[in-house]
């Protein structure tokens, strides 16, 4: 249904702001106007996840905590679900990776931005007094490799800025992006190719090869004169092919036939570029075959 990724400095208020983004959301779900979908909201989070902050004193230590938070994130995508990624979310190129993986899952997105000075982040960290505290010289590396969210680029699209000052979240806003905002399909580069099944090239070689001994079998039987023909490759393939009226030679149809493999083999040991799946059963090769030789062959 939606993804919303909250990002800013660390302890500038991002958990709050995620509360309140669920309290929104739970309450509108239940309100008796409401005539979507059934949703839930789901809030990950390095908390949720028992991801300590230790782990960003060291960047080695860094990237599987990022990972996890990744698969978590994936986990939680579906249709039913608003899924808020409570997280500093710091690196644009890791904000782009949850970008790429919510648009594949067809969900609407937006930024929360949420903005404090670096002296409060400083002063609401050393305010802290459970484990989730920063270490001092951690804090200060954090706050110079934050990369801000823009408004211009897609991934970080629409951007919805919270400043300190502000007591609650825009959720009329934010609200209308997550159930009415546009549904990006999912990038070209990150969707499978479609692969052809294994026995794809026997099946093409032994379809085609049957295919040009029945054609030159209904020639010698009807004496050259051409006409739609119906011709037996298998129990189940039977396709229907115009002959011209006159005599076809072994050789013409050996040429179009490497024409057809050729062309068709490259499809399947390289991966296919039409869309959707592509039919390599012999009854669709067949009837493939049959209609690239009525188009060939010379009256």
């Amino acid at each position: 249904m939606a993804f919303i990724t909250i990002s800013g400095y660390p302890c500038s208020g991002k958990s709050q702001r995620a509360e309140q983004l669920r309290a929104h959301f739970e309450s509108r779900l239940q309100d008796p106007s409401y005539e979507g979908p059934q949703l839930k909201v789901v809030v990950v989070s390095d908390d949720s996840l028992n991801i300590p902050r230790i782990v960003y004193n060291d960047g080695r230590a860094e990237k599987p905590a990022r990972g996890a938070l990744f698969t978590a994130v994936q986990r939680q995508m579906g249709q039913d679900t608003i899924l808020i990624v409570d997280s500093m979310n710091y690196i644009k190129g890791f904000r782009y990776q949850m970008y790429c993986a919510a648009r594949e899952h067809k969900l609407r997105v937006c930024t929360v931005f949420v903005v404090a000075t670096h002296e409060q982040c400083r002063e609401w960290n050393t305010s802290r007094q459970d484990d989730r505290a920063y270490a001092p010289e951690t804090l200060e590396n954090l706050l110079l490799r934050y990369e801000e969210p823009s408004s211009m680029v897609r991934w970080d699209s629409p951007l919805f800025t919270v400043p300190w000052t502000e007591q609650d979240v825009p959720i009329d806003d934010i609200w209308k992006a997550v159930t009415e905002g546009n549904v990006k399909p999912p990038n070209a580069g990150t969707q499978a190719v479609p692969k052809a099944p294994t026995d794809a090239l026997r099946t093409l070689e032994h379809t085609t090869t049957t295919m040009v001994a029945a054609i030159m079998a209904e020639q010698s039987a009807s004496g050259g004169l051409g006409g739609p023909v119906n011709l037996s490759v298998s129990a189940t393939a039977k396709p229907r092919v115009n002959l011209p009226s006159r005599n076809i030679t072994l050789s013409e149809l050996q040429r179009l036939k490497r024409q057809f493999v050729t062309v068709h083999k490259k499809a399947i040991t390289l991966g296919t570029t039409e869309k959707g799946a592509v039919d390599w059963s012999e009854e669709s090769i067949a009837d493939k075959f049959a209609t690239y030789v009525e188009g060939n062959l010379k009256p």
